[in-house]
């Protein structure tokens, strides 16, 4: 699994022209699966994005969490962090969990940050062609990848 994170000042997805889901002061997470990812892998993960001690404090030291903040969460799923690049010009995507699957754990996952944050967590749409939009602030962007985390 892997998490690519953004503190941002305000984000948003819109699909066909409407706007899917949108926060203000948080983070913006781009979502990914892999064929060997599985359920147990979500909360500690979803532990590690929400209490990442990324945004400041008083002395304008990294030192405070989404939830320390009360910030909000946009969480979109992004089968692309899978892109192999190793051999030719284009991507391949065989690492990626199948559609079907990843999207169960895309949805456990976005209940269990909303369940862990204690508000409701906004969205894309899983496989939608989607735009994303957003104003990072730092900037401050943080991959986070289960392999390294979960052990």
């Amino acid at each position: 699994m892997r998490i690519v994170i953004q503190r941002v000042k305000k984000a948003s997805v819109t699909i066909d022209g409407e706007i899917s889901g949108a926060i203000e002061h948080g983070l913006l997470a781009l979502i990914g699966f892999c064929e060997s990812d599985s359920a147990s892998l979500l909360s500690p993960m979803a532990d590690k994005m929400i209490n990442l001690r990324i945004f400041t404090d008083d002395d304008d030291k990294m030192n405070l969490s989404l939830l320390d903040v009360g910030g909000e969460l946009l969480a979109v799923s992004q089968f692309t962090l899978y892109a192999d690049c190793r051999k030719g010009r284009r991507p391949s995507f065989n690492l990626a969990k199948n559609p079907t699957e990843a999207e169960a754990l895309y949805d456990e996952f976005v209940a269990l940050c909303s369940q862990k944050l204690g508000k409701k967590v906004a969205t894309g749409s899983f496989g939608a062609d989607m735009k994303v939009e957003l104003l990072n602030d730092g900037p401050v962007t943080i991959v986070l990848d289960s392999d390294e985390i979960v052990k």
